[in-house]
């Protein structure tokens, strides 16, 4: 990745997240201050990879950071989604499409629906192109729906018995999308990152 590169996406990233900010912030009022870090991280990633893309470089990724920071990456999400501002009401949907057809008939506020169901679907892109990018055989296709649906149906399971967030079908359709996206994007992902073996060197 060239100086160049570097400094257009740093530029450009954080112009867009700072034009989006007053924005963002109202997210605080349904969600865990941690979001606004999430939204950041993310702009800086796309802008990132959008640009190292265009420019034909790529960038050389030890494959444990890419461990760590998808394990960290894993850390932020369950703030999200189990440790939510104070007042919220807990609820449930088992009725398929039920709260997609809400968020997109405008029924509830624009931002909220609009972030709702993109980061249902963006957030979990990374475990797509993690799921693919593991050393050794890759996963079946049969492998490639039973994990992500067991691991995103125990988190769904977890906000029932602990009354955390919500436990919704939508949501667990939505996030099997954002796996799926992250397998159609992989071809495009390696062309950008070359992940490496060995140890982060100091």
């Amino acid at each position: 990745m060239s100086l160049k590169s570097f400094m257009l996406s740093l530029l450009l990233s954080q112009a867009l997240f700072l034009c989006g900010l007053p924005l963002f912030l109202q997210l605080l009022l349904y969600l865990n201050p941690l979001v606004i870090l999430v939204v950041w991280f993310c702009i800086l990633l796309i802008v990132s990879f959008a640009i190292l893309y265009y420019r034909g470089e790529t960038v050389r990724v030890p494959r444990l950071l890419w461990q760590a920071a998808l394990f960290g990456y894993t850390l932020s999400l369950l703030v999200l989604l189990f440790f939510r501002p104070e007042g919220q009401v807990y609820s449930y949907n088992l009725i398929p499409f039920s709260t997609i057809l809400s968020y997109l008939s405008n029924e509830m506020n624009g931002l909220v629906s609009f972030y709702n169901l993109s980061a249902n679907v963006g957030l979990f892109i990374p475990f797509g192109l993690y799921l693919l990018s593991r050393e050794g055989e890759g996963p079946s296709a049969k492998r490639k729906f039973i994990y992500p649906l067991l691991s995103i149906s125990g988190i769904e399971i977890c906000q029932f018995v602990f009354r955390r967030g919500s436990l919704d079908v939508d949501d667990l359709i939505l996030n099997m999308i954002g796996v799926y996206l992250g397998y159609i994007l992989y071809p495009f992902f390696k062309k950008v990152a070359v992940l490496r073996s060995g140890k982060v060197k100091g």
